[in-house]
């Protein structure tokens, strides 16, 4: 199988649907759609924008394939005319969003999708589907960050995550916010983002002896020696760890770090670290792993946990807690006319539309909605990026995303960050975008 993400089939087929409709009605005005979240996950408070590298990518490369289009036939579902149309459809619209690493809220747009209807409808699933999913890893990611403080963070979750692109995105998300690295190889090359591992239990089991797969291991990688310390007895395998690191010191080979992978990791870092100290080994980490998240994090912190370094697996890459977010990408204009729903519970708000953030102190205070051409107090969240189907600008580079991660994240109010469930972070809606809503019949 070929990478479905480089496939225009990979949408939804009302998507197609609906295209064949405009196509035969000659709908091919200009149209704006944003995308949105509409209510946070009740643990999360705030949100990080991500994976707007990738949708501008899937933008500048869309197109239906020959045997895309060959496809489409054999299903009977759409006209000659219509395919023929496909084989020449590509993206040609401008787009607006909020910069990867932002923080934001509810029913703040952080991309609008300028276009004429077709080209701005058809994209929709895979925009969705690559926004959300970074999106919620980086908030996370961010969350898990906190918490650890300056700590090792390493991404574990791969051979848990969704499938392959899952696993990828997720090594580059929380990396951008705030991950020391991962363990996925493929996001090294791809991304840059700096990769890490040693060995699992099995390359234990496979020695007779334990010290003396500490000692193997060692001088494989003498520049790189974390001894994972619990596939039997953990303390017993700190005491060799202290015996083994004699022997290597001569070889001008130095044990970085232990790792602990079961247990009350609390008392085994305690007790670890006493026998560590005791055998002259001060300057060795413990690094910890299995079954961790934030709270985890949390507690072992707060507890005073000799932990130096934690690999977050399983929970962080299929975002545990919160596994989806309520997001949206509406059609907000037509033809030059503001659009919106007004389903029950599901009422969007009309018009192309700004955000501007308020600061006080270098701390945020509130956010208000615009309409994109108003002006409003504080400054403008959302920049245009690509126009006519191309990008204005160069990629971002990954350590600068990370910086603007830093700088919001530092920005929120202690409430705001805190793990706890907060009263919500005050966005307003101008007059002018409510009395448009107004308007519109």
């Amino acid at each position: 199988m070929t990478d479905p993400g480089g496939s225009a089939l990979l949408t939804d087929l009302y998507q197609l649907t609906m295209l064949q409709g405009y196509y035969d009605r000659g709908m091919e005005d200009e149209a704006s759609f944003e995308l949105f979240i509409r209510k946070l996950p009740k643990t999360r408070n705030y949100l990080i924008a991500a994976g707007l590298e990738q949708a501008l990518t899937f933008l500048e490369s869309f197109e239906f394939s020959a045997q895309d289009v060959d496809y489409l036939s054999s299903t009977g579902h759409f006209s000659d005319d219509f395919l023929g149309y496909l084989s020449a459809l590509r993206f040609t619209g401008d787009v607006w969003a909020m910069p990867e690493g932002s923080v934001f809220f509810p029913d703040e747009p952080i991309l609008r999708v300028t276009a004429s209807l077709p080209e701005a409808q058809v994209v929709e699933t895979r925009l969705i589907n690559l926004l959300q999913f970074q999106t919620l890893i980086a908030s996370k990611a961010a969350r898990v960050r906190s918490q650890a403080g300056d700590a090792l963070l390493v991404d574990f979750g791969l051979r848990r995550a969704h499938g392959a692109e899952a696993g990828l995105l997720a090594a580059r998300a929380s990396y951008l916010a705030g991950f020391t690295g991962s363990s996925t190889v493929l996001a090294g090359k791809e991304f840059g983002v700096p990769i890490f591992g040693t060995m699992a239990h099995s390359y234990i089991q496979a020695h007779e002896d334990e010290a003396q797969a500490f000692l193997d291991f060692a001088r494989s990688h003498p520049d790189n020696v974390v001894l994972l310390i619990d596939t039997y007895d953990t303390l017993d395998g700190a005491r060799k760890v202290v015996e083994v690191a004699r022997e290597l010191e001569a070889e001008g080979i130095e044990v970085k770090a232990v790792r602990l992978d079961s247990g009350d990791l609390l008392q085994l870092a305690v007790d670890v670290r006493s026998i560590l100290d005791h055998g002259g080994l001060e300057q060795v980490g413990i690094f910890a792993s299995g079954g961790l998240d934030e709270y985890k994090i949390r507690d072992l912190a707060e507890s005073g946990a000799p932990i130096t370094g934690y690999g977050v697996g399983t929970s962080m890459d299929v975002s545990e807690d919160a596994p989806y977010l309520n997001c949206a990408y509406k059609l907000v204009e037509y033809r030059g006319k503001g659009r919106m729903k007004r389903s029950e519970g599901k009422a969007t708000w009309p018009g192309r539309k700004q955000v501007y953030r308020r600061y006080e102190d270098g701390v945020i205070a509130g956010d208000t909605i615009c309409l994109q051409n108003e002006e409003a107090e504080g400054t403008r969240l959302l920049r245009e990026e690509m126009k006519e189907g191309r990008r204005l600008e160069d990629p971002i580079s990954l350590d600068d995303i990370r910086s603007r991660v830093r700088r919001d994240v530092a920005s929120l109010p202690p409430e705001i960050e805190s793990l706890t469930p907060s009263k919500p972070y005050p966005v307003e809606i101008s007059p002018r975008l409510r009395l448009l809503a107004d308007r519109i019949e």
